[in-house]
Order: C-alpha cells, then sequence, then structure tokens
C-alpha cells in the first residue's frame, strides 16, 4: 500500500488531538483562572526506501499566560491577580502546585481552600484561619482579621498567600489541572505579584476564536481522510492492474 496512506492518517490524528485541545479549552471557559491550551503540531521526517516523508504529530500542549477578564464579586475572600504570577496550593498528593483560582473559602476546619477544595499556601504551608468577625486580604496577599468581639483597629495580619512567579517556560499543567515546575522542587516567593481583593479573574478562553479554530480543525481532519480515501483507491487500482497482468 502507498505510504502517503499513512502520511494521511498521521495528519488526521494530530487533527483529532488538536479538536480534544479545542473541546477541552470550550468546557472551562467559565472556570475561574483557567489557562487555554495551544497544541503544538510538528512534522517528523521518515526515511525508508530512498524517500523522505513527512509525518504530522502533536508534539505538546503549552498554555496561553494572557490576563483574564476580572470582575468584581465583592467577596473579600476573592482575589484576583494582575499580571504574572500564581497562587501556590496544596495539591491531592500533599506537594506545592500552581493556580489562578483565588475563589477562597473557608472550610470547617478554619483551612483556606480555593473553589476547586486545593487548600492556600503560606510560606509554612496551608494557612489555616481562626474564627473572626471580618477578614481581609491586601495586595501583597496578607490576611488580615478582626477578632471576634473585637472593633475594626484591631485588625491584624496573621497570614500571607504565598505568590509566585516562575518563567511560562518552567512550568507544565497535570492532569489534575494544576501547574508545578517541570523540574521539580517549589518556587520561591515573589514580593512583585500584586493582588486585586473582592475580584476574580475568569478564564482566557477566547470562546469566539475556539470555535474558529473548531471549524477549521474539523476540515483538515476531512481533507486528510480525503487522502486516506484517495490512497486506497490507488491501493485498489494498482493491486486491479496487476492481477490483470
Amino acid at each position: 500500500m502507498d505510504k502517503s496512506i499513512y502520511v494521511a492518517m498521521s495528519g488526521a490524528r494530530a487533527a483529532l488531538r488538536a479538536q480534544a485541545v479545542v473541546n477541552h479549552n470550550l468546557a472551562n471557559a467559565s472556570t475561574i483562572g483557567f489557562r487555554a491550551e495551544l497544541p503544538q503540531a510538528a512534522a517528523v521526517e521518515a526515511n525508508g526506501d530512498g524517500e523522505v516523508r513527512a509525518y504530522a504529530q502533536v508534539a505538546s500542549t503549552r498554555y496561553s499566560d494572557a490576563q483574564g477578564a476580572i470582575g468584581t464579586t465583592g467577596n473579600p475572600l476573592d482575589v484576583a491577580i494582575r499580571g504574572a504570577g500564581w497562587f501556590a496550593v496544596e495539591a491531592p498528593d500533599g506537594t506545592e502546585a500552581y493556580t489562578r483560582a483565588g475563589d477562597f473559602r473557608i472550610d470547617a476546619t478554619g483551612t483556606l481552600r480555593n473553589g476547586a477544595g486545593h487548600a492556600a499556601r503560606g510560606e509554612a504551608g496551608p494557612i489555616t484561619l481562626p474564627a473572626h468577625a471580618a477578614i481581609a486580604v491586601g495586595r501583597d496577599g496578607a490576611i488580615s482579621l478582626v477578632g471576634q468581639g473585637q472593633g475594626p483597629s484591631t485588625l491584624n495580619t496573621i497570614a500571607r498567600l504565598k505568590l509566585v512567579r516562575p518563567d511560562a517556560a518552567s512550568l507544565e499543567r497535570g492532569a489534575d489541572g494544576l501547574f508545578r515546575l517541570k523540574a521539580g522542587g517549589d518556587a520561591p516567593s515573589d514580593g512583585a505579584v500584586t493582588l486585586e481583593s473582592g475580584a476574580l479573574e475568569s478564564s482566557n478562553v477566547n470562546v469566539a476564536a475556539q470555535l474558529v479554530q473548531m471549524i477549521e480543525t474539523s476540515r483538515r481532519f476531512e481533507w486528510q481522510m480525503r487522502g486516506v480515501r484517495a490512497a486506497e483507491e490507488n491501493a485498489r487500482d494498482t493491486g486491479s492492474l496487476l492481477r490483470m497482468g
């Protein structure tokens, strides 16, 4: 069978993988702090029988670091990062991971968690807060409380969110949706990261652009499948000619 069928099949497979990425982005268009995935295609040369053919594949996916829209909520525990930076949280396996989702809440044990259930980390580990009458989060991540039965003048800083700003190329997304350093370990705190309190950053997925990408990817898949069918027809015609001879 003509090797062209394998070239077309590799292109169709790459198109399906790209379509899966688009679907994933659209499914998370309303997820707080979500970072859109960007598939990267690559051509791989395969030598054989004196011929060189290039096969398509999705080599990897990277993420868009564009700022998502920030909307005001009025909730003092909702915080959004302005510009580059990440919140440090505790992953299910106990390791440190990073997210842009700042929709924090206090659970029944006093632990500060975001909407996905990940415990927010400070410099000493997960942040646990005592009972209080009022709470505020500063631009630098400082968490201040007014104790129960006390006045506003007793506002005290008792914890600080760990904010990091590693190079974008040094991060990778895990299957749990959290980001980690490719080289392992924990990123250092960065005092240059600033927050906006009472606000949340939305997903940075551009829905219109993703819908256009979905249409284009579907067309690419159809074109590749035409190549597969053409190769099959050529193989049948060649077989018929050989039998006639």
